[in-house]
C-alpha cells in the first residue's frame, strides 16, 4: 500500500482525484489550509471506504508543508504520488500592470517554492520504492502568458520549468513528472474540465507513463 498526497485537496478536483485513486488502492492524503474541510472530506472518503486523512498546511510555509507529509506518510503509507493543484489566490490573477512585486512574490511561492519544497522531501521515498509520480495541475496560462493574470503566467511558467527538468532528470529513477493543463475553469458537466473527467485524466498520466504535458482541450477553443 502507497499512499497519494493532494496538495491543495478540495471538494471539487481534489474529491474526484482521492475516489479514482483510492478506489484504485492508494491510501489517500489530503492537503489544504483549512483542517476542518480536509478532515470533513476524509470523513467522506473513508464512508467510501477508502483510507484518507487530513492535514491542515499552506503551500507557502515550507515547514507546515514538509510536517504534513512527514505525518502523512507516517500515519498511512509510504508517497509514491504527489498531486500539486492549490487554487491560485486572487492577488495572483491581476493585470499585469496591476500586479506589484508583493503579488509576485506571493505567486511564486506558491506555485515554485512549495512544488519544490514537496518534491524534495518526497524523492527519498519514491527512491527506495522504485518508482513515484509527480503531477502538477494548471491553468492555461501555465502555458501560454496572459496578461490578465500576471502572477498565475509568471509564477506557472517557473512551475511549468521546474516540472520539465524534474521530468528529464526523474526519469532515470522510475519517478515520472506530468503536467495537466486546464483552460478554463473545473466545472461539473463539462466533458472537459469535469472533476470526474479530469480525475480520470491525471490517473491515466500516472499509470501509463507515457507523457510529459497533457492539455485537456486546445488553448484556442
Amino acid at each position: 500500500m502507497t499512499t497519494i498526497a493532494i496538495i491543495g485537496a478540495g471538494r471539487g478536483l481534489g474529491a474526484a482525484v482521492a475516489r479514482k485513486f483510492g478506489d484504485e488502492g492508494f491510501d489517500v492524503a489530503l492537503i489544504s489550509r483549512s483542517q476542518d474541510r480536509v478532515d470533513a472530506l476524509a470523513a467522506d472518503l473513508t464512508d467510501q471506504g477508502i483510507r484518507a486523512r487530513g492535514y491542515a498546511a499552506s503551500v507557502r510555509d515550507p515547514v507546515a508543508l514538509v510536517a504534513a507529509l512527514n505525518r502523512a506518510s507516517q500515519e498511512l503509507s509510504p508517497i509514491e504520488v504527489v498531486q500539486y493543484s492549490p487554487i491560485p489566490q486572487p492577488e495572483f490573477l491581476r493585470p499585469v500592470l496591476e500586479t506589484t512585486l508583493a503579488d509576485l512574490t506571493a505567486a511564486v511561492e506558491f506555485s515554485l517554492y512549495g512544488p519544490v519544497t514537496a518534491v524534495n522531501h518526497v524523492l527519498p521515498q519514491m527512491r527506495t520504492l522504485g518508482r513515484g509520480t509527480v503531477l502538477f495541475v494548471n491553468g492555461g496560462s501555465g502555458a501560454r502568458p496572459n496578461p490578465r493574470v500576471a502572477g498565475t503566467s509568471a509564477a506557472f511558467a517557473a512551475e511549468g520549468a521546474y516540472a520539465t527538468m524534474l521530468h528529464d532528470v526523474l526519469a532515470a529513477d522510475n519517478i515520472h513528472i506530468g503536467q495537466l493543463i486546464m483552460p478554463g475553469a473545473i466545472r461539473p458537466g463539462h466533458p472537459f474540465n469535469d472533476p470526474t473527467v479530469l480525475a480520470d485524466t491525471l490517473w491515466a498520466m500516472h499509470s501509463n507513463r507515457d507523457t510529459f504535458r497533457v492539455f485537456t482541450e486546445n488553448l484556442d477553443s
